[in-house]
């Protein structure tokens, strides 16, 4: 009897195999999902990019000097003091685009180009009278 109460004291261990064996399964899916969000870039929410036009190139560079002149904003980040040097070389950029391209470009971009630099321009001049 007293091994038998021996063994009713030891503690049986049971060992299941199969709980490792899924985690491990899980550890590798949650891996091979973090490795292919790492290759992919991440899109912050936008939409499909325009297509790379001259209307296109035209914008970016009136974009980079109206921000430059503090007329967009970045949400959540505080105001600056307007740039004035960097929206002057913007404009440069579309003032020397205007000169090379003359004689080259289709009636609607010569357009878009003439009316979007005298918008710009004119930004820059209220912003500079404000000073």
């Amino acid at each position: 009897m007293a091994e038998e109460e021996k063994k009713k004291k030891e503690k049986k261990i049971i060992v299941d195999e199969d709980w490792k064996k899924e985690a491990q399964k899980e550890k590798e899916v949650l891996a091979s999902q973090e490795q292919s969000e790492e290759q992919v870039p991440k899109q912050r929410g936008r939409g499909p990019l325009p297509p790379g036009d001259f209307a296109a190139l035209i914008s970016m560079l009136v974009t980079q000097a109206l921000f430059a002149l503090g007329l967009i904003h970045v949400e959540g980040q505080e105001e600056k003091e307007p740039d004035l040097e960097m929206a002057k070389y913007n404009i440069d950029m579309l003032e020397t685009l205007e000169e090379k391209t003359k004689g080259n470009l289709s009636e609607e971009e010569e357009k878009v180009l003439q009316s979007t630099l005298s918008q710009v321009r004119m930004a820059y001049v209220k912003v500079v009278e404000k000073k």
